[in-house]
């Protein structure tokens, strides 16, 4: 990568507080073209909201975001699209069909040929016979996988996953992993918070532990899974 050539994802010094509550208290975080960085840590530890503010979802207290060369503002959508946020919120109308809310949110992001758009992203997370059910009556699984086609819509670059394999059966987490790896391949990036360590450790290239808002320990290569597990477990319990 040349010098110049800005990583797709920086943060500097992020925080975030709610009135006395300190949710994340300045973290920095780089990631580069083709890194999967994981990030664990227990209940209450900073993580969604740390992933919220990479996503522009939140606005830091303090700190910056950095998409592409490009700090990510409220007023600069633009900013937002190489991002492809999945959170615990699915962002889906229970009354809609899984395509009419693909389709509503492609022409939300103003992308051309929205049905087309949404035809797609329902077969990458395997539902292309199911796009006409309504949410409401899909399986946790299944909404979560509506909701990975979601964020899928602007083929981003940088994924952003909050617990992504939660209420996935073993056929869709493997479909899953197999997307993952290719996204690296191209150089797209991930973030990806997990408690399910053994589902994405084979594509970390990196990982951070988050306790009290703050890195515990900053992300670094990953070890091996047995070593990094006695390290977490030591981390939690000292």
């Amino acid at each position: 990568m040349p010098p110049d050539d800005p990583p797709p994802l920086l943060a500097e010094g992020l925080k975030r507080s709610f009135g006395h509550v300190h949710a994340v208290r300045g973290i920095d975080l780089r990631v580069e073209r083709g890194d999967l960085l994981a990030i664990v840590g227990p209940n209450g530890a900073g993580k969604t909201t740390l992933l919220r503010m990479l996503g522009g979802l939140a606005r830091p207290s303090a700190g910056r975001v950095i998409v592409q060369g490009r700090t990510l503002r409220a007023d600069d959508p633009d900013a937002r699209r190489p991002l492809g946020l999945l959170s615990h919120q699915s962002f889906l109308y229970d009354d809609l069909t899984a395509l009419e809310n693909l389709r509503f949110a492609a022409r939300l992001y103003r992308l051309p040929e929205p049905a087309a758009r949404a035809v797609a992203a329902l077969e990458t997370v395997g539902l292309g016979g199911d796009g006409n059910r309504p949410v409401r009556t899909l399986s946790r699984g299944m909404v979560q996988r509506v909701a990975l086609a979601r964020a899928l819509l602007t083929d981003p670059e940088i994924l952003l996953l909050d617990e992504p394999f939660t209420g996935l059966d073993a056929p869709a987490g493997d479909r899953l992993r197999r997307f993952l790896r290719e996204h690296l391949a191209r150089a797209g990036s991930a973030v990806v918070v997990s408690h399910q360590l053994t589902e994405v450790w084979d594509l970390a290239t990196a990982v951070g532990i988050m306790v009290g808002g703050r890195w515990a320990e900053p992300p670094a290569p990953a070890p091996p899974l047995d070593v990094f597990q006695r390290r977490y477990a030591e981390r939690l319990h000292g």
